[in-house]
């Protein structure tokens, strides 16, 4: 190389070397606020509480047949008194009762000769009790088998089943949702101390579903309420 060019070339490896110390310096720079910016700690936190019951939903089916229509009507509307009697000495109140249509079968109408039922007509119905007293919902239940020797010929399903309600959820869901947070930052702050760092403030949260179950078979006047909270603090 000749003098005539050695200027310019120490100019240009000066102009790289300032160059690639800086780009080093910033890359170092960038990489020490990504390795800041990802100090996340995402945990879950979790509220239950058992509450009790303070609605309830009891079906009492029954069925009748007759051989008119007439009659199967009647045998009906006699049941259905002998009922909304026994529910009103129970201590409920008429408003507490409702009834709805009954669903009507002819027997008959796909059986011929020798097998025909002898009373063509069938009717399943329903008086439903809508109360919010549970204790005397589940005192009077077991005294409903009285209804047998009355003539009453009770029914059960699946569909007809005793339902125990909790209606008050949305009372206590801020609180609930407090209570998961404040779980979720005690598994933070564990997590921050095994780091040894601390827990700063909330980056992000999401609010999981609350869901309602039977404490147990046995209880079902007793609900559990759950919900899980996911929250994302930073790392300090």
């Amino acid at each position: 190389m000749n003098k005539n060019n050695l200027g310019p070339a120490l100019a240009l490896g000066v102009t790289l070397a300032v160059g690639l110390i800086w780009s080093g310096s910033y890359l170092k720079d960038a990489v020490t606020l990504w390795k800041q910016a990802d100090r996340l700690v995402s945990v879950k936190g979790l509220a239950e509480r058992e509450v009790e019951a303070d609605l309830v939903l009891w079906p009492i089916s029954f069925s009748v047949s007759a051989d008119s229509l007439e009659h199967l009507y009647q045998a009906v509307d006699a049941d259905k008194n002998k009922i909304s009697t026994f529910l009103t000495q129970a201590g409920f109140t008429v408003s507490e009762l409702s009834f709805a249509a009954p669903v009507v079968q002819d027997l008959w109408a796909n059986q011929y000769g020798d097998g025909r039922p002898p009373l063509r007509y069938k009717a399943d119905a329903v008086l439903l009790v809508r109360t919010q007293q549970v204790d005397r919902v589940k005192k009077t239940q077991p005294e409903s088998a009285k209804l047998v020797s009355q003539g009453i010929l009770l029914t059960q399903s699946y569909e007809h089943k005793v339902q125990y309600i909790f209606t008050q959820l949305n009372d206590i869901k801020p609180q609930m949702i407090a209570d998961a947070t404040a779980n979720a930052r005690q598994a933070a702050a564990q997590f921050a101390d095994d780091a040894g760092a601390k827990v700063g403030s909330i980056r992000s949260a999401q609010q999981g579903y609350f869901s309602v179950s039977d404490l147990d078979s046995y209880t079902p006047e007793t609900k559990k309420l759950r919900v899980v909270t996911n929250v994302e603090y930073s790392l300090e």
